[in-house]
Parts: structure tokens; C-alpha cells; sequence
């Protein structure tokens, strides 16, 4: 994984954490069916190395942060 793709996924963790939400809610606000939210979310934050744009703009919508403090 690059650098730059991972350093993004640690900050999308960290704002995670920082909005209270959680996995299910954050995975509702990105427009994934309530059945897969939590999981869907649980495998953005986990198990992508290399984020696509449309994803990182979900996120960012979903917890209420401009996309640029996700990405540089």
C-alpha cells in the first residue's frame, strides 16, 4: 500500500472515531442498505488500501467533514 493511500485510511479511522458514531450508523450515512451498513463501513475503514475518490466524498458527507481534511 502507499504511503499517501495509507496515511488517508488512518485519518478517515481517526475521524471515525472522533464523530461518535457508529459502524452502522456511519455505514446508513453512506448510503449502504441498513442490512450491510455496519460491515460495509467495518470494511471501508479496514480493508481498503487504496480508497476511491466517490468513497472518501461518502465518508466525508456521512461524519460532516469537507474532503479535503481527509485527503491532501
Amino acid at each position: 500500500m502507499a504511503v499517501k493511500h495509507k496515511i488517508t485510511i488512518e485519518r478517515c479511522r481517526r475521524l471515525f472515531s472522533d464523530s461518535g458514531l457508529s459502524l452502522h450508523d456511519l455505514g446508513v450515512r453512506m448510503g449502504y442498505p441498513e442490512r450491510s451498513a455496519r460491515n460495509s463501513a467495518w470494511q471501508f475503514l479496514n480493508k481498503t488500501s487504496d480508497p476511491r475518490l466517490s468513497m472518501l466524498v461518502k465518508f466525508a458527507n456521512a461524519i460532516g467533514v469537507p474532503v479535503a481534511s481527509i485527503v491532501e
